[in-house]
């Protein structure tokens, strides 16, 4: 087929960047707008940003004039990394001209109409695309938060198996996580900070969604209690959680590692460019994963799980998740492959 051309939305951000990255050499996609703040707009991508992945920028963007938020795009597709006070406002104005938006933000992941996905998980919830607001003409899909990409990765195959009562989770987060300009802000060095504005709250939020059934035009939340804390870390890239799963009585942890280990998406999952046929990792090493090691596998869309322990309805781990792919970047795109693949633009 040809190549739909997409529009990437805040180009120049860390997200915006790795999606930049991908898109390079993409089978079904290829960049026709970087669109980005007004003060970048005008100038050349490689003027504009401050690249911080390895490697150089695309060849084939780096001389692109990057557009401003209000320019009026003509790509089917918007892959959109702005912040959520942005997004709030114009990801339904994308919509309503008939745009496929597909969003890292958190402005509609709690949507009653909004698919909040994770395709190896929950691809049915794409269903909810046809009861979209009535005034769009297109749609608006999201991706979760990064570490909800890793929490709900690990739990998904569980809640097939059992029912899960309540999750303890505590996370180890990646300074990349605060984007470009809370990296230069941080004072992370020799510190760990004990709270991440609103991380808590959609580590509470979004999973039950995602994990939970389509009932109509709604989806009903997964009944699980998710008690999180969340903790900045010293590390670049890859957010560790450390979990405590409760639920059924056999739910032992040699039986959850079994599930893991053989959990598979569907094969139109796995055949998506960016998806992986083997979406989890689990370690039997004890001090595995490691972020500095582990995050990279499957070109960051791997999701690891090691140190499984505990006892019956009881499991303790910890999962390993790239914050800036599996979490962002990639998720985002795993999600427009998605779309085109059931319903092609």
């Amino acid at each position: 087929m040809s190549r739909i051309p997409v529009a990437v939305v805040g180009a120049t951000g860390a997200v915006g960047q790795a999606l930049v990255a991908a898109l390079h050499g993409h089978p079904w996609f290829t960049v026709e707008a970087l669109v980005a703040s007004e003060r970048s707009a005008g100038l050349k991508y490689r003027d504009a940003v401050r690249w911080v992945l390895p490697g150089s920028i695309p060849p084939d963007v780096a001389d692109r004039t990057v557009l401003d938020v209000t320019t009026d795009l003509q790509t089917p597709i918007i892959l959109s990394c702005i912040d959520a006070s942005l997004a709030r406002e114009l990801e339904p104005q994308w919509a309503q001209r008939g745009h496929r938006v597909f969003s890292n933000a958190s402005a509609f992941r709690l949507h009653p109409t909004v698919p909040l996905l994770i395709p190896e998980v929950n691809a049915d919830h794409y269903a909810l695309v046809q009861y979209r607001e009535s005034t769009w003409k297109g749609f608006i899909v999201t991706n979760p938060n990064c570490c909800v990409a890793g929490l709900a990765m690990a739990l998904g195959p569980l809640t097939k198996r059992w029912s899960l009562e309540r999750v303890y989770v505590t996370t180890f987060q990646a300074v990349s996580g605060a984007g470009l300009q809370g990296l230069a802000a941080l004072p992370i060095a020799d510190n760990v900070i004990p709270w991440i504005a609103g991380e808590e709250e959609k580590l509470q939020k979004e999973p039950p969604k995602i994990l939970g059934w389509l009932q109509g035009a709604r989806v009903v939340d997964y009944p699980v209690e998710i008690i999180p804390s969340c903790y900045r870390v010293p590390v670049r890239h890859g957010h560790t959680l450390a979990l405590v799963i409760e639920g059924d009585a056999d739910m032992t942890p040699e039986r959850a590692a079994e599930v893991w280990q053989d959990f598979r998406p569907p094969d139109w999952v796995r055949q998506l460019p960016s998806g992986v046929g083997r979406p989890i990792r689990v370690w039997t090493e004890v001090d595995r994963p490691q972020p500095a090691l582990d995050r990279d596998e499957g070109q960051g869309m791997v999701v690891h799980v090691g140190r499984v322990r505990g006892q019956a309805g009881r499991v303790l781990c910890t999962v390993l998740v790239h914050n800036l792919i599996r979490g962002a970047a990639g998720a985002v795109l795993l999600n427009a492959e998605l779309s085109v693949s059931l319903n092609p633009v």
